[in-house]
């Protein structure tokens, strides 16, 4: 035990330190760079202190929102300015809708006028922050409370992937690696460092690491291939015109970021699947450590195909949930199914939720095979053990 539980330690600080590393290397400054004009803009959190005037109204086209502009005094609680109390109009319409009232805490974005006055330009959201890290503390409580251990490994799984993902994904696509050879090595390095954050260094473990990469292999592949047939890649994403622009004067690769999106997306399924197949698996192993390797693979076949269908409804839902607004426009507008069918958009999220399916079938067989070789030679390797140390006696 105390053996297992040092290679664990070491383990996770030698994630944690190429962790660090990379991070470090990859969003290290560049001294010949210029601050780009988002990052020249001012923010602060701000409570409003009085309603000066008011002249909206609800408006029964946006289902009864508020229309005009607010009069409003407002006292900045955070930065330079902190404690400084402005006056600022505040416009409402139906897309912009920060309808304020006393006490109501909003972000605000500051500039200095020409007289070197500071001054509020707009209002552009509701201050969310405190209640989106009540929401998270909640959830991490209710993780912890009904999954122990196991829940909190699963935090920090949660949260060492998604560190990876902005310190190191990102600034590797944008330091022009492919994106989908970025995707691949971040999520085998990621989902390594979840499922030992989950189940620690076992054979589970390794198992559902190799089912999972060679599922987000597979979905890479299909959706390849079908990205070339269509055709379609990073161009036809609704964010390429943005990206475009900025890949104008940098190493950015665009045409493979469709597919890296795919693969992020499948990803969670993907090891969901794996870890389930895997501890069921290696429970029926566990009861019974003769059973062969046939009996492994078919167990494992029969358990994937009940999870094969619930996963991949899982990810057609979710992406046709991302895509709802859009279904409601084409039948507001009465567009034809061949409009529908071949648009880009429609076409993304119907590849997208197909390619990740197609991962989950391909992690079927492949953690099937896996648990079967392995806990095999395992016990093999044991059996043999006893034989001879029998022949020895």
């Amino acid at each position: 035990m105390k053996k297992n539980l040092k290679v664990k330690i070491l383990t996770a600080v030698l994630m944690l330190l190429v962790f660090i590393g990379a991070a470090v290397i990859l969003n290290r400054p560049d001294p010949d760079d210029v601050l780009t004009s988002a990052q020249k803009r001012v923010f602060a959190f701000a409570k409003v202190t009085a309603i000066l005037g008011d002249n909206a109204a609800p408006d029964t086209w946006t289902e009864g929102r508020r229309i005009g502009a607010q009069e409003l005094e407002v006292k900045i609680l955070t930065g330079e300015h902190k404690g400084t109390v402005l006056e600022t109009v505040n416009y409402l319409n139906a897309y912009y809708n920060v309808d304020a009232k006393v006490g109501t805490r909003v972000v605000v974005r500051l500039d200095y006028n020409d007289m070197g006055e500071l001054y509020i330009v707009s209002i552009p959201n509701y201050d969310r922050s405190s209640m989106l890290i009540v929401a998270l503390v909640i959830f991490a409580m209710l993780m912890m409370l009904v999954g122990g251990k196991q829940g909190a490994r699963a935090l920090i799984g949660l949260l060492f992937t998604l560190l990876n993902l902005w310190y190191i994904l990102i600034p590797l696509v944008l330091k022009g690696v492919s994106p989908i050879l970025a995707t691949i090595l971040i999520a085998a390095y990621t989902s390594a460092g979840a499922l030992l954050m989950l189940t620690g260094y076992t054979k589970k473990t390794l198992c559902a690491l190799l089912g999972c990469v060679g599922g987000v292999v597979a979905a890479g592949i299909f959706a390849w291939i079908i990205t070339i047939l269509t055709p379609m890649n990073g161009f036809n994403m609704s964010e390429a015109e943005e990206l475009v622009m900025r890949a104008s004067d940098s190493p950015l690769k665009i045409n493979g970021l469709l597919i890296s999106g795919i693969l992020l997306s499948a990803l969670g399924a993907l090891m969901d699947t794996s870890m389930s197949i895997v501890s069921a698996l290696h429970e029926v192993y566990e009861q019974n450590p003769s059973i062969s390797k046939k009996q492994i693979f078919r167990s494992g076949m029969n358990i994937g195909r009940d999870a094969m269908g619930t996963m991949a409804n899982t990810l057609i839902l979710a992406f046709v949930g991302s895509a709802f607004n859009m279904l409601i426009l084409f039948q507001v507008y009465e567009y034809p199914l061949i409009q529908i069918l071949n648009s880009d958009m429609m076409a993304i999220e119907i590849m997208q939720g197909i390619a990740g399916s197609v991962g989950i079938i391909a992690t079927t067989p492949l953690v099937s095979a896996l648990c079967a070789a392995i806990f095999q030679f395992k016990e093999n390797k044991v059996l043999s053990g006893n034989l001879k140390r029998r022949k020895m006696i």
